[in-house]
């Protein structure tokens, strides 16, 4: 297998590993508050990123306080707000719903870019987004119709996306850049900081947690997490950035037929479209910016 094969393998790896938080988010949802199911995430992630960085002996850039504060809004955003969110959305609604809304980040980010950024959206990206708006539009008439998701559910699924769409923002705000695996293990420290307080409300000692859940968090922590994050980074050192963005679309396509494979849960007609269109615009997006992104 030649290098670039090598990296379209640990790409597609790494997303499919995305798409099963979504499902691993839904068991946990079923056990665990979300403040303290995520304490826990960042608890036993943090420990593998330390030692990861010692061994790789990534330094870390001075910061000015500016660089900190960022990265501080990009921990709550990002790393608090996207699991939180995820699953609190996924006690209301179906893992499927939740996995094509998963895929409509390319398009959020491109859209928080529009509204924050002031940027001029082209066709293709307009294009792109009206596709992603009407995909996730007939997945929400679809389980309304025939109750396998929430209106609230999806709105709480879409505000982890938008979440992360911020920490996408506030990551190209950064003065100083930020090697990734220092980031990691920063926006980890900086959300069980914040998750911890917050757990304490949800009162997790009063409550009957199921192994499952725990096993759940466990394996959200450690294999898409940290494992999802080796293989992304290994993936994106061989291959070009346009080509690398293209994976995203493998995130919602895994969730969903994880979603249907593990939990069980049946795909509709109009999820399945919904789904359809997601990727399509997922695509239109990437190859509009392929050759902008490939030129030298």
């Amino acid at each position: 297998m030649n290098r670039t094969l090598q990296g379209y393998a640990c790409l597609a790896a790494a997303m499919a590993l995305v798409g099963s938080t979504v499902v691993a988010s839904k068991v946990i949802a079923a056990g665990l508050p979300p403040f303290t199911a995520t304490a826990l995430r960042f608890a036993l992630a943090l420990p593998c990123f330390a030692l990861l960085w010692r061994l790789t002996g990534t330094r870390l850039p001075e910061l000015q306080w500016r660089d900190w504060l960022l990265l501080t809004a990009q921990a709550i955003a990002g790393s608090v707000g996207y699991t939180t969110l995820l699953i609190a959305g996924l006690q209301r609604t179906s893992a499927v719903d939740a996995g094509v809304i998963l895929g409509t980040l390319p398009l959020v980010s491109a859209g928080v870019a529009i509204v924050a950024l002031g940027e001029r959206p082209g066709r293709a990206t307009l294009l792109a987004i009206g596709a992603a708006a009407a995909g996730v539009w007939l997945m929400t008439r679809s389980g309304a119709v025939d109750g396998a998701g929430s209106v609230a559910g999806n709105a709480l699924v879409l505000g982890a996306v938008l979440c992360e769409g911020l920490f996408i923002l506030l990551h190209k705000r950064l003065r100083t850049p930020v090697p990734p695996l220092a980031l990691s293990a920063i926006m980890c420290a900086i959300g069980l900081l914040v998750c911890v307080p917050a757990s304490l409300a949800e009162m997790p000692w009063s409550l009957d947690v199921s192994t499952d859940a725990l096993l759940a968090v466990a394996y959200y922590a450690l294999v898409p997490t940290v494992g999802g994050f080796l293989l992304w980074y290994a993936g994106a050192a061989r291959v070009a950035g346009s080509d690398a963005a293209l994976f995203t679309a493998v995130a919602p396509v895994s969730a969903v037929l994880l979603a249907a494979a593990l939990l069980g849960e049946r795909l509709s007609a109009g999820q399945l479209w919904g789904m359809a269109c997601v990727l399509g615009a997922v695509f239109i997006l990437g190859w509009a910016r392929k050759p902008a992104a490939d030129m030298p």
